[in-house]
């Protein structure tokens, strides 16, 4: 059974440990066996805390000999993205700058999960700070897709996707800023999820009122999804944005959920106007036709929120300066994103980002608009396939060349610039054997909804797993 712990969900595991059909350490040591197996050929982990998992699986263990209550997550590994403090456990975000930084406490999303009773096997990889679509940095250098380990993980998450789809660990945690999350899901070929803000406390945080970066699930399937958002979620005062769930278990209601009757279902190609790869376009708009099989209304429009790219990238730069004020010193340490995004930053003015909030105001009345006719909108997460890892970003889509080097990313941040929920799920494979995410948006704490409708997607169209990892 060990080398079969790490093709179980999330929701598997935890029912076997605690059935006591399974222990949480051998649980551990499969993943921590995946991990020396696949993780120099991918470099999604950057920090590994064997000692550290090995001694929490250990405890759980014990918990579970003497019948206490276990959690939700009781002995599941769980990764964490390295831009997320953990106790005792290296956090660099991806700079030199914090090479050998090892905070004494951990955020307040790995109380939570470690709470829940969720083993932290070890940190993933990320672009420095979280700013690149493509993630590689200095510190780590580049962490490589498990369809194609040529090809490119996304970002920032990539680490996280790249873990589960190579079947490292059952859950990660990310965060999502312009598309962190959405991306590397669909190109690992996993279910990430963008959350409403204020769901997920955000503690520590240098900008704790920034409402479009956000933390968010990764997983599997959209149930194990769904149960970790579950025990990330709650209120704490130490989040000024921070609120309680309007449901009483998202993993419940995706879970009982046996059809979208009824559900008024948009599919629109080409959200952000830059063109979308043709092929993407195709399995995108079978998938969501599909619905329609299990009740949904489903109905193909044309979106374009192209006037929203540069007030997004206003506010970007405006959080880029705010966020590293005390490292403005330092500029010339930082890599070439991450420093071009802080001068960018620099150079606006008042009237630049007024005018930027008066554009997010107009773009978010006219996402409500469209929620006052559709319950969901679906539309490709990324316009392109995964691309070489060595390449920074695709600077053309369909022959049109891109100005800027996260425009590619502009399907994903048109939902970040209004703060609404969304998530990424696998609509199927490419030609080349490449996973296509299709992006699932709604209103505002919607997530039980995007993840029951993720089911039925995943359900329909399965894409198995990599090659190697199968």
């Amino acid at each position: 059974m060990t080398n079969e712990f790490t093709h179980l969900s999330a929701v598997e595991i935890a029912q076997l440990i605690r059935e006591k059909k399974a222990g949480a350490v051998e649980v551990l040591e499969a993943h921590l066996a995946a991990i020396e197996k696949h993780n120099p050929a991918l470099n999604a982990f950057c920090t590994v805390a064997a000692d550290k998992a090995r001694e929490w699986a250990r405890e759980a263990d014990r918990a579970v000999a003497k019948r206490k209550k276990p959690g939700p997550l009781h002995g599941v590994p769980v990764a964490i993205k390295d831009l997320t403090p953990t106790a005792g456990i290296r956090t660099t975000w991806g700079s030199t700058l914090y090479a050998d930084y090892v905070p004494s406490e951990d955020a307040e999303v790995v109380v939570r999960l470690k709470a829940a009773g969720a083993i932290v096997i070890g940190k993933t990889n990320t672009p420095e700070f979280g700013a690149g679509a493509n993630t590689v940095n200095k510190l780590f250098g580049a962490t490589r897709n498990p369809w194609n380990p040529a090809l490119s993980a996304g970002g920032s998450t990539g680490g996280g996707g790249a873990a589960l789809s190579a079947r490292m660990a059952p859950l990660a945690e990310g965060t999502d800023f312009g598309g962190s999350v959405r991306t590397p899901a669909a190109f690992c070929g996993v279910v990430g999820l963008r959350t409403t803000a204020g769901l997920i406390p955000k503690h520590p945080a240098t900008l704790p009122w920034h409402d479009q970066s956000v933390e968010g699930p990764m997983a599997r399937s959209s149930e194990d999804c769904a149960l970790m958002l579950d025990a990330m979620t709650g209120f704490s005062a130490k989040s000024p944005l921070s609120c309680a769930a309007p449901w009483k278990s998202a993993f419940e209601l995706v879970a009982k959920t046996k059809s979208l009757k009824g559900v008024r279902v948009a599919f629109a190609p080409d959200i952000a106007g830059i063109g979308v790869d043709v092929e993407i376009e195709r399995i995108c708009r079978a998938a969501a036709r599909d619905l329609s099989h299990v009740g949904a209304v489903v109905e193909e429009i044309e979106v374009n929120l192209s006037d929203g790219r540069d007030a997004f990238l206003a506010l970007r730069g405006e959080a880029m300066v705010g966020n590293h004020l005390d490292r403005l010193e330092r500029i010339g340490e930082l890599g070439d994103n991450l420093a071009g995004n802080i001068r960018a930053g620099l150079k606006l003015t008042n009237t630049d980002l007024a005018r930027a909030e008066r554009k997010r105001a107009e773009i978010w009345h006219r996402w409500c608009a469209l929620f006052g006719k559709y319950d969901l909108l679906l539309t490709p997460t990324a316009p392109v396939p995964p691309f070489p890892v060595e390449k920074n970003y695709p600077d053309e889509i369909s022959a049109r060349k891109l100005e800027h080097y996260i425009d590619w990313i502009a399907p994903t941040f048109l939902v970040s610039l209004a703060a609404l929920p969304a998530a990424s799920v696998p609509a199927g494979l490419t030609a080349a054997k490449l996973p296509v995410g299709l992006q699932i948006v709604g209103r505002r704490f919607s997530e039980p909804r995007i993840l029951a409708l993720a089911k039925f997607v995943e359900q329909a169209h399965p894409i198995g797993m990599p090659p190697n990892h199968a």
